[in-house]
Order: C-alpha cells, then sequence, then structure tokens
C-alpha cells in the first residue's frame, strides 16, 4: 500500500482550483476533476462519476480507467449506499462489502464519496477503485471530500 504522505492533497486542490475556475458545467468539472485525480495517485486503478439522473438512480458521467458500470440503483453496491446514506463509504476489501457490484474484476478495494451541490443537492458520487487491498485511509475520504466541496458546492 502507498503512504499515505506520498500524496500532496494540498498540490492537487490547488492544480484542480485553477483548472476549474469559472466553470459551472457539472459533466465538464467531472471530466476535469477524473483526469486530475486518475493521475495523481498510483493507488487509483478507476476514478470516475456516477451521476443522480432520477430518483434513486446513478448513471456514469465521466471517468478514466477500463469500463465502468453504466447504471447503480441506490440500493446497490458501493456506490449506491454512498448515495443513499450521503456518507463517504471506505471500504478495503470490495469482496467482503455485501452487495459489492464488480464492474471490474480487479477491483481489492473501493472509495466512494458523495458529491454535493448548493443547498445539500447530491449531485452524484466519486467512486475510486484501486487494485490494491485496504488502498485508502480516512485523510483519503477527508482530503477528497474538501476538494469535492470546494468545487460543487457552490453549484
Amino acid at each position: 500500500m502507498k503512504d499515505m504522505t506520498d500524496t500532496d492533497y494540498d498540490g492537487l486542490a490547488a492544480r484542480i482550483a485553477a483548472l476549474t475556475e469559472g466553470e459551472t458545467d457539472e459533466v465538464a468539472l467531472m471530466a476535469t476533476l477524473a483526469c486530475e485525480l486518475h493521475h495523481s495517485d498510483a493507488r487509483f486503478d478507476w476514478t470516475g462519476f456516477y451521476r443522480v439522473v432520477g430518483p434513486e438512480l446513478l448513471k456514469i458521467g465521466p471517468y478514466q480507467g477500463g469500463h465502468g458500470c453504466l447504471v447503480i440503483p441506490f440500493s446497490r453496491g458501493v456506490c449506491g449506499a454512498a448515495a443513499r446514506t450521503g456518507e463517504a463509504q471506505l471500504v478495503p476489501d470490495v469482496d467482503a462489502f455485501p452487495g459489492h457490484i464488480a464492474c471490474a474484476s480487479s477491483t481489492r478495494s473501493e472509495l466512494v464519496i458523495p458529491v454535493f451541490g448548493a443547498q445539500g443537492r447530491l449531485i452524484g458520487v466519486l467512486d475510486i477503485d484501486s487494485d490494491q487491498p485496504d488502498a485508502f485511509t480516512q485523510v483519503d475520504a477527508a482530503a477528497l471530500a474538501g476538494i469535492l466541496n470546494d468545487v460543487f458546492g457552490k453549484l
């Protein structure tokens, strides 16, 4: 597992802020973040967004990596749990997560963070998969949630 101190979240947040300044289109923002996040850390094997497109329904948004699942109901998987509860899901072993949806057989651990706009509107979830077991920490979850809030919280 990569040491947490290797990830420069302050630098990443500054780059993302500069790249997204003034942009209000959710899909454009998601595409930029997916790219920047994916290439910022070797633990990130699949990095992308699932967008809320209807009641209790997520659909794939911009991502980096292999193909993702196209549709995920709030009632299924790690992404659904994050959307349903409004809380980050830190899963050290996806095989031990009840109802995990295996979009890629290489995924060993997962971090999913809800993405909120202004007034707490759920926009979607950020899904980061790793091919390493137990790849993520609460530090990752908190830092990434802060970046997401900085970018999407004003929309």
